[in-house]
């Protein structure tokens, strides 16, 4: 049965809001458009900030409800912890899209609302320093997600079953975002207010 849950997790992520979104309002393929990803920042250049947050909240559904059905099926937290990473993993290669999804921030964070709101409330502080710091989105986002082990288990103090789930996420996630560091190491990652 808790098999069957991370299956449901995998799943549930997978389902490609933003390629459903564009596909439907505009008839286009959002992977052939901005920046190729399937997610909400790219559903929001091809069809606007209001549609873009809609995508938004949709991808952060996505994560909610895994961890909510999670705890219902077990009270063990490496099963919840699981179910994050699953259904952020589907977010990021969904299988109906032949594995080609977004970066999984949105869904991630729909997951840690219901699994750890401090350890997602300290996550947006670290995001917020990073973008002071270096002004690029993809980097703020990456030292994020790259910390989210450290902050999880600063909060939560999980068993290691329980903690093994968030550093396969964060991998996955710095994974997704390697793009755009090499885009930043040669200086062509857009800056927030700027040019690269």
């Amino acid at each position: 049965m808790r098999g069957l849950v991370l299956l449901a997790a995998y799943l549930l992520g997978s389902i490609p809001f933003a390629y459903l979104v564009v596909r439907l309002r505009a008839g286009m393929d959002i992977r052939t458009q901005g920046s190729g990803t399937v997610g909400a920042t790219n559903a929001s250049r091809v069809l606007g900030l209001g549609w873009g947050l809609a995508v938004m909240l949709l991808d952060v559904g996505k994560g909610l409800l895994a961890v909510w059905l999670a705890t219902r099926i077990t009270g063990n937290p490496a099963w919840h912890a699981a179910a994050l990473c699953s259904a952020a993993v589907g977010h990021c290669f969904p299988l109906w899209l032949s594995f080609h999804g977004g970066k999984g921030l949105a869904t991630t964070g729909g997951g840690l609302l219901l699994l750890s709101p401090l350890s997602l409330a300290l996550s947006f502080g670290v995001w917020l320093l990073g973008l002071l710091a270096f002004r690029v989105v993809a980097v703020a986002s990456s030292l994020t997600v790259a910390l989210l082990p450290v902050v999880f288990w600063y909060v939560k103090k999980p068993s290691l079953l329980a903690e093994l789930p968030v550093v396969v996420l964060s991998v996955v996630l710095l994974f997704k975002h390697a793009p755009n560091l090499r885009r930043w190491v040669r200086g062509e990652e857009p800056k927030v207010g700027g040019k690269p």
